[in-house]
């Protein structure tokens, strides 16, 4: 994972750590929403009860925040990506030699975004963390 990180996201991350108690290096946005990346066992104390976590940094920053498991390899990649998109579905995951397929169906429009930018974004989240290309079909 070659992802580098600019100050806002080291700003974000910080902030996550000091609400939440939990460390995390994997941050990005996806659809005007901040997604942190975090390991299985830490995601019901980042989140909190009832959300509490998730809510005030909610307030703080203005924004969408949503908290996912981070992916440990390949085998993890459509769960991860279901978890990124949500509440949009797909049809079809397929992983090849070097991309990743993903079969829209219905909503295909939705998640490729208007001006392509979640597909954009999608594909450079997908490049981060596994190296491989990203495509809608």
């Amino acid at each position: 994972m070659g992802n580098t990180i600019d100050m806002q996201e080291m700003r974000y991350l910080n902030l996550f750590e000091n609400i939440t108690g939990v460390r995390t290096m994997f941050c990005f946005k996806y659809n005007e929403a901040i997604i942190f990346c975090v390991p299985p066992k830490f995601m019901s104390k980042a989140i909190g009860e009832g959300g509490k976590n998730i809510k005030k940094m909610s307030y703080i920053l203005r924004k969408k925040i949503k908290v996912v498991i981070a992916p440990n390899g390949i085998s993890d990649a459509e769960a991860f990506v279901k978890a990124v998109i949500t509440p949009l579905t797909f049809r079809n995951f397929e992983i090849k030699e070097n991309e990743i397929i993903v079969t829209g169906g219905t909503n295909k429009a939705a998640l490729i975004g208007r001006n392509k930018r979640r597909l954009l974004e999608m594909q450079e989240i997908i490049k981060d963390f596994f190296g491989k290309e990203f495509r809608v079909a």
